[in-house]
């Protein structure tokens, strides 16, 4: 089943005294991208967090957020170092005084908050139950983020088939004008000929021109190869579990056959036909790119 790249899931869970919340979330990236906030005293376990991540995400950009609070009175479990915030605070404000720019104390206070070290842990040691559960709380806003990428990822992968089906039935609209498109040719070549009054003319070599002509607008293996590409596109879509990039490589293949339909086609209605498959096949590529 074909995932989507955006993703949401949350977890809460409390232990002891203290209430924890993870959240995850991502957006689409043509890599893994693993970004994760967890409070200082977890860090040492940050490999374990992401060694779980590469089994599910495989690729995208994540964030990972992890707050934890006291359950009884809602105070934050961290604490402002007072020190450097200060100080921060005042080279702050003796560099704005500096540039003559006008800044009040309150405005700087958001931007200090942001710096390293400003905010600390005032928990020393990681307690093991404390993190298994904590790990746990993990584990479910995972599980929550997967089941929402998988529920997204197949709404977009039944919008992608659905317009690559509708390309195939617009490919099957070129054959109703194929005989025209012949008969156009043919009449091209004798009203040029009767245009410049050539008057008995070699028979055998006017067809040998038009079938030079005809050949060279054939669009016979054109169709076949679109055909197949749309066949091959579908069946890759449920063969594998994250299928994206291979179905963006026969896109384009797609894509190469569509454009060689039409600079052959040179009748108004394939051309038609071409630009509607080009429109299909830009809002397939749009949402590929969206797919895992």
């Amino acid at each position: 089943m074909s995932r989507s790249m955006t993703g949401y899931g949350k977890s809460d869970c409390v232990f002891n005294t203290n209430q924890y919340t993870v959240e995850i979330r991502s957006v689409n990236s043509k890599s893994l991208d693993l970004n994760i906030k967890i409070p200082a005293v977890y860090r040492e376990k940050e490999a374990d967090l992401r060694n779980r991540l590469n089994q599910v995400v495989q690729r995208g950009k994540v964030d990972v957020f992890m707050m934890m609070t006291e359950a009884q009175n809602g105070r934050v479990a961290c604490e402002i170092n007072k020190g450097i915030f200060e100080a921060h605070i005042a080279q702050l404000e003796e560099l704005m005084s500096a540039m003559g720019v006008a800044m009040d104390r309150a405005d700087l206070v958001p931007c200090v908050l942001r710096l390293p070290d400003i905010l600390r842990q005032p928990f020393d040691e990681l307690d093991e139950a404390e993190w298994n559960a904590v790990f746990n709380c993990f584990n479910k806003a995972l599980e929550a983020f997967d089941a929402f990428r998988r529920e997204e990822g197949q709404m977009i992968m039944q919008d992608i088939l659905q317009r690559i089906a509708t390309i195939g039935t617009l490919l099957s609209q070129v054959d109703i004008y194929e005989p025209q498109r012949i008969e156009t040719v043919k009449q091209r070549i004798m009203a040029g000929l009767e245009a410049i009054s050539i008057a008995g003319y070699d028979q055998n070599r006017f067809e040998q021109e038009l079938i030079y002509y005809i050949e060279k607008f054939d669009i016979t293996e054109e169709k076949v190869r679109l055909k197949q590409h749309c066949t091959y596109f579908t069946e890759s879509s449920k063969a594998e579990e994250a299928p994206g990039r291979k179905l963006g490589f026969i896109a384009q293949e797609i894509g190469r056959e569509i454009n060689t339909m039409g600079s052959k086609a040179n009748h108004v209605e394939i051309q038609k036909i071409v630009v509607a498959m080009k429109d299909e096949l830009e809002k397939v590529k749009e949402q590929l790119l969206n797919v895992l």
